[in-house]
């Protein structure tokens, strides 16, 4: 039997933490996956920790990661990467924030897509359908700067 795919999403409340982690399982859901999540919003309303846990796959019987067990883990915040990383299995990949060139982002806001963007480059996910994904989830004035957003973190080169 395949093992699903196993993604954490982590950062602060307000980062769009939950937003990332919904389109992304949309977007594994439109090519096939059965899909799993879970949501731990801690004191999100405040700033506090935030975290989504993604799995798809051919099958997916809990939405919970087991420890240690992540393929990918997604940082919003560098200051959350201490806390999450034991999720991390030991070959699996961490994209932190500063792999992103912020200064590049039309709006900050964004940076949440930007790092899927960098997640999508791992992913049999096509291109075509995180953008339809993406342009579905925002106004349609907020797709531009999210597409953007994610180009550029699709073309980031990885952190050292």
């Amino acid at each position: 039997m395949d093992k699903p795919t196993n993604v954490k999403i982590a950062g602060l409340g307000g980062q769009g933490v939950i937003r990332a982690s919904d389109i992304l399982a949309e977007a594994a859901f439109r090519v096939g996956f059965a899909v799993k999540k879970s949501e731990l919003h801690g004191m999100s309303q405040r700033g506090g920790s935030v975290s989504s846990d993604v799995r798809f796959g051919k099958e997916v019987w809990s939405p919970m990661i087991p420890a240690g067990e992540s393929d990918y883990l997604v940082i919003c915040s560098s200051d959350q990467v201490e806390n999450n990383l034991s999720a991390l299995k030991q070959d699996g990949v961490l994209i932190r924030p500063d792999r992103i060139d912020e200064t590049q982002l039309a709006n900050k806001k964004s940076l949440n897509i930007a790092l899927l963007g960098a997640l999508s480059a791992h992913l049999e996910i096509p291109e075509a359908v995180w953008l339809e994904t993406i342009r579905e989830a925002f106004k349609p004035e907020l797709y531009e700067p999210n597409e953007k957003a994610f180009r550029l973190g699709r073309d980031a080169k990885p952190s050292p």
